[in-house]
């Protein structure tokens, strides 16, 4: 988010897309190759200069190494200190350019990882919970510093295979510190929940869970919760697809009032036959 409140931007480097329909059709033929199916999203929330990208690029338009991944003419660099995304993307259906270059400072690295799953085989953990931003872009033609997030997810079986539903979201508190819900549902077994706090000093803190607040279902009827003390307001609806929604929500936490990204996953929607054939209009293939 910028600093001003008026801008944001999301950004999900994919080595074996999760969402990916060529994935998983792959994995229906048989073992496939995650680096067969890589993408960089693109999410750009600018009033008038919206953009959504996601081509998906087969191995040899792909390149990968501890510090460098590139994604046929886009590609991410690391140099210890700044993450440099270099993005030339194209936008489908309608045909628009996105291009230009994203800068991320960590203010504070983590090397923290808990499992999502009983069976360990999805993880997740923030590398850098609390970072700056730097936007350049020449299309659309924007230029803007904020606040940022940064974080990881890895799996070793299919989305499908491990989980139902799930609501995350993260905010920023006024000392710094991020705080994060990762909230998975599943009908007949209980709720798991991943309630922490990441701080300036380095720190994941565990902290009470707070309860469920029922937000409005989207345009596309999916359900989607909050965990909050106090009532929860949708400020804006980022993206709402028919597996898929993010938000920013105005929520209360330990008496201060947040903002924060909000993001539920309906993993039977997105495995649906009707899902998995729309999506190619949205996610084209570059083999």
């Amino acid at each position: 988010m910028s600093d001003c409140g008026q801008h944001g931007i999301t950004l999900i480097a994919f080595v074996g897309s999760v969402f990916s329909p060529y994935y998983a059709w792959a994995r229906g033929r048989g073992r496939a190759n995650p680096d067969n199916h890589c993408a960089l999203n693109v999410a750009i929330y600018s009033k008038g200069q919206g953009r959504w990208a996601m081509t998906e690029r087969g191995q040899r338009h792909c390149a990968r190494s501890a510090r460098q991944f590139t994604i046929g003419p886009s590609q991410l660099n690391w140099d210890g200190d700044c993450l440099t995304i270099d993005i030339d993307e194209v936008c489908v259906p309608v045909p628009r350019r996105v291009r230009g270059r994203i800068k991320l400072w960590p203010q504070q690295l983590f090397g923290y990882s808990t499992p999502l799953d009983g069976a360990g085989r999805h993880r997740w953990g923030p590398l850098a919970p609390a970072s700056r931003i730097e936007v350049d872009l020449s299309a659309p033609d924007l230029k803007w510093q904020g606040h940022a997030y940064l974080d990881s997810n890895e799996g070793d079986e299919p989305v499908d295979q491990g989980f139902h539903t799930w609501d995350w979201s993260r905010a920023r508190m006024r000392d710094g510190s991020t705080v994060v819900f990762y909230d998975m549902q599943a009908p007949g077994t209980e709720d798991r929940v991943l309630s922490l706090r990441f701080t300036p000093k380095g720190t994941v803190e565990p902290i009470a869970t707070p309860p469920v607040q029922r937000l409005p279902k989207t345009a596309w009827r999916i359900d989607r919760r909050m965990r909050s003390t106090q009532a929860v307001c949708v400020q804006e609806q980022l993206e709402d697809t028919p597996f898929y929604q993010r938000a920013l929500l105005q929520f209360d936490y330990a008496g201060e009032p947040l903002l924060a990204f909000h993001e539920t996953l309906s993993v039977p929607r997105l495995v649906s036959p009707v899902v998995q054939a729309m999506l190619p209009w949205r996610m084209p293939r570059r083999a």
